[in-house]
Order: C-alpha cells, then structure tokens, then sequence
C-alpha cells in the first residue's frame, strides 16, 4: 500500500537542504557530547530544585546530534504521532493512481520544512512517548551539534554558560511532562482527537483554498493562527487547536522563565544570550518569513512572549504559587484566549485553592 507521505523522500530532502555546517567536523564538536552528558544531569538538579518537581522517568538522557540526526529523529516522532491519521487516509487513498505520487509530494513537502528547521534548531525535548514502541529512541534531549557551536563562535558566548543554559530550557520541558502527572496524558489525548476527527478527504483540500481565498479578501491571516493545519481544521478540531495553543504557550514561557531562574549566578550572560535570541527570533524576512507563517512557527515564537507576559502578569498578583494553579489540573490550564488576556484567567482560577465541600 502507498504511504500517504513517503518519509525516505522526506529525509533525502531534508538531508540536502539542510546542508553541511562547517563546525560539523570542528574539533570543537569532541567537547559537545561530555559537556552536554554532564550540563544534562546538573540542568535537572537544578530545574527540579527550582519547580520542585520530580521527573517520574528518572535520570534525563542527552543526544547530541548533528542536522541529519535531528531530521531523523523528528520524522521517526512525526511518524509515531500522525499514524491515527496517515493510517486513514492510506485506506482511502490506497485504490488512487495518484498515491505514489502524492506520498512522494507530501514527503517533499515535509522534507523542506525539516531540512530549512534543521539550520535553526539548538534544542529540542522529544516529548511524544508511546508505550507500544520501542523506548531508547524515545524521551531523549537533543542538541543539535553544529547550530550551537555555530552560534557561540558568532556571538562570542561562553560554552559551558550557553550550554548549560539551552540544557535548562530543554529539562524544564522534560520536567513539566515528566514531573506534572496528568500533563502527558493529556497532550497526548488532546492530539489524538484532533488528529481522529480529521476528515480523509481529498475535497477538504479545495475546502482550504476557499478559505484561503476568504481570508485574502478580507485581509485575515489564517496562518498567523498556526500555520497551514489551521486551513483544515473544523471548529471541534480548532478549539482542540486553542486548548493546545493554550497550553504550549504556558509551556514555553514557563520554559524561558526557568532556564533563567534556575541557572542563577552558574549563568551570568543568561540575559544577554536571551536578546539575542530573541532578536533571532523576529529578525526573519522575505521567504523564510513566510515559510515561519506557513508552518505555524510564526505561532509557535509568538507564544514564548505571550507565555512570559502571561506569567509575569500572573505572578504581580500572587506570585509563582499562583502560577502553580495553571498546572494543578486540565481544567485550571489557561485557554489561549486567557494566555493573551491574563485578567480573564485570573478572574476564573482563584489564587488559593477552595477547601474540599466549600
């Protein structure tokens, strides 16, 4: 049966576009994989210290990888999380003459976001774990090698600062699903049934354009709202959507948060290598701008600011014991409309919680 994305097409492309860096092979590169072993044990002493959450996974595990690891990596996740849907539009599409053809265009497709991502990631938490695969590839911190490198000979930063300080982003997002019980679970459900609802149709694609058209007629950007999922989504799937939204932007700025509190005085350029990341960040145009609109990576930078403005707004009022109600439970996570207007959270979540029967 054809596969409806063609994921060996889908790392050849990312592969070539990702191209070689040349600290890859810098002598340089041997100190990566000692320091971030090291900086990964001491970044979760660290961030568990600060949250006082504990990781019910045990000790994190650090992969320093290259671009073409990172690709590898992300499509064996990206396979494990679309498989509700991939399996149901192979059905559908398995008797089409074009399905080989399609698989290989969405495998492209997918190649092309990868490999440009590939250039530009430094650090990333794989926090989709499933109990029915195999574990060793799964629950693993990346580093991507030759970015990091690039950036500290770029910016003059030290290395064992701005290691341990990319270490502590990373375990933070590994201790919030590792270390808030009922967090995984509920992504993961959250996924799955936008995923389970979508509609294996090919006319659902010319649903799209119409709303694409729409939104160009009324000066709208769909895309801005996450990127091109967005275009075919329903309004159940959107408000899974926002409900995701909600809680990622919580994440991400809880992340930013940590990674400069945790560190404390180990970190003194902590604010400067901040600034430029940001500035990393916004300083995209022309057609890597738009590629950010249409993958939804525009939306996904947007929520680290949100997410910290939602923060420090919260913690005026009462603090980070008030923070801690968002992840007392589902129902107390903000929405992502609550994200962008904090007043509206904190008029819904009461800074202590009611006594049982009250």
């Amino acid at each position: 049966m054809a596969s409806v994305v063609d994921w060996s097409v889908a790392e050849r492309v990312a592969t070539r576009i990702s191209g070689t860096d040349p600290f890859a092979g810098s002598y340089l590169a041997d100190s990566l994989h000692t320091d971030f072993d090291e900086l990964t044990t001491q970044a979760q002493s660290l961030v568990e210290s600060y949250t006082g959450w504990r990781s019910d996974s045990g000790a994190a595990r650090a992969k320093v990888a290259d671009r073409s690891d990172w690709i590898a990596g992300n499509i064996a996740s990206f396979q494990r999380m679309l498989r509700p849907l991939t399996d149901r539009f192979e059905e559908k599409l398995a008797s089409g003459v074009l399905a080989p053809v399609a698989g290989r265009i969405a495998g492209a497709e997918m190649g092309a976001v990868l490999g440009w991502m590939s250039t530009r990631v430094l650090g990333q938490y794989d926090m989709l774990v499933l109990d029915d695969e195999p574990t060793d590839d799964q629950d693993l911190v990346y580093y991507v090698g030759p970015n990091i490198l690039a950036m500290e000979k770029r910016f003059g930063f030290p290395p064992r600062e701005f290691r341990l300080w990319i270490a502590l982003h990373e375990i933070t997002h590994r201790t919030q699903f590792t270390g808030v019980p009922w967090l995984r679970p509920y992504f993961l459900t959250q996924v799955n049934e936008m995923l389970g609802t979508v509609d294996a149709d090919p006319a659902q694609f010319f649903r799209a354009l119409g709303r694409i058209a729409e939104s160009l007629r009324t000066r709208t950007s769909l895309l801005s709202e996450g990127g091109i999922v967005t275009l075919f989504a329903d309004d159940a799937q959107r408000q899974t959507m926002d409900r995701l939204g909600g809680l990622m932007s919580l994440l991400e700025g809880h992340g930013d948060v940590t990674m400069d509190r945790a560190g404390g005085d180990l970190i003194p350029s902590a604010e400067r290598f901040g600034r430029v990341l940001r500035a990393r960040r916004q300083n995209q145009g022309g057609p890597s701008r738009f590629l950010q609109k249409l993958i939804g990576l525009e939306a996904k930078l947007a929520q680290y600011e949100q997410g910290e403005r939602f923060i420090e707004t919260v913690e005026e009022v009462g603090g980070t014991e008030y923070l801690e109600r968002a992840f007392e439970s589902p129902d107390l996570l903000p929405t992502l409309v609550e994200i962008r207007e904090p007043a509206k959270w904190m008029a819904r979540v009461p800074r202590h919680a009611l006594a049982a029967g009250s």
